[in-house]
């Protein structure tokens, strides 16, 4: 159980909810599937193998969030609207109509979608309840909004906040490529990402590249700014960190992974440890990457 991908929130901290209150509260909006003319549904399940929808590891908190879509392609519900049409037009002896061309795709549609497959697709999020934060494994703000939606229909009271730090990712990611030195704990890595503020939104993208020298700074000089960059913290996470203050493709290194290795005795020990593992490591990063872009702004939150 190792997060790929981390969009951070804020709770108050400590945050006035127990494991067994939340776990009531996601309870009323239960995954429960597609029924026959539902083109999606979604709810909460258990993360891990038991049949609890909060899975406490020592005060570390995991809450999964599924969604079952019906697939149905609109070229397919088309084709079939297309055909029927043409053998009504042959039996009344003119073309249908524009609203009754809508019509009749409407109809198709609920005739088709029993017989749809489905896809089922997991989102997961931790909850730091003590230290007040929520981070949800998504590689977009608009995937870990379908979470924060769930849980602000499933929450009596929802006390959420965008993370706010006093200096934007972009500007303090420019000074320390600019000086060829990352904050403290932190070592830049060799990907990155610089885009220009002009209309055209140039973008110069490096892979496995040194980023020290001249030519990223050629780059900044010229108006573009950074909107990606890896980093290393602590010799013990990698990850990038974006414009948005996102933290992408997280890997823990072998130093981390190694702690638990011949560790764990079956499948849910190791993923318990895998669990308490990765919320430490994310306590101990989500502060650092606060404090080297300047603290954080506190703002009202959102209930």
């Amino acid at each position: 159980m190792y997060f790929k991908n981390l969009q951070p929130y804020r709770l108050p901290a400590p945050w006035a909810m127990t494991a067994e209150q939340l776990q009531e509260q996601l309870a009323k909006k239960a995954f429960q599937p597609c029924g026959s003319q539902d083109m999606e549904t979604r709810g909460w399940v258990a993360p891990a193998s038991t049949d609890l929808l909060v899975h406490n590891v020592g005060g570390q908190w995991l809450i999964c969030l599924q969604t079952e879509s019906k697939l149905l392609p609109s070229s397919v519900v088309k084709q079939v609207a297309d055909e029927r049409a043409e053998e009504i037009a042959e039996q009344q002896g003119y073309k249908l109509g524009r609203k009754q061309l809508k019509d009749l795709r409407e109809q198709i549609t609920q005739e088709l979608l029993p017989r749809a497959f489905t896809r089922r697709r997991k989102v997961y999020a931790w909850i730091d309840p003590a230290n007040g934060w929520l981070a949800v494994d998504a590689s977009s703000p608009a995937r870990a909004e379908d979470v924060l939606e769930m849980l602000r229909q499933s929450l009596d009271s929802f006390p959420l906040a965008l993370l706010r730090t006093e200096l934007s990712p972009v500007s303090a990611m420019a000074d320390w490529l600019a000086g060829d030195e990352a904050p403290p704990s932190f070592t830049i890595d060799r990907d990155c990402e610089v885009r220009a503020v002009t209309e055209d939104k140039a973008a110069v993208r490096y892979v496995r590249h040194s980023l020290e020298g001249d030519e990223v700074k050629g780059h900044l000089k010229a108006g573009k700014l950074p909107t990606r960059l890896a980093l290393t913290f602590d010799d013990r996470i990698s990850f990038v960190l974006t414009e948005k203050l996102e933290i992408k493709r997280l890997d823990f290194l072998d130093v981390v992974r190694d702690q638990i290795e011949g560790g764990a005795e079956d499948a849910e020990a190791l993923f318990n440890a895998e669990f308490a593992l990765m919320t430490g490591e994310l306590a101990r990063l989500l502060p650092a990457v606060v404090e080297a872009l300047g603290g954080e702004v506190k703002a009202e939150v959102a209930t």
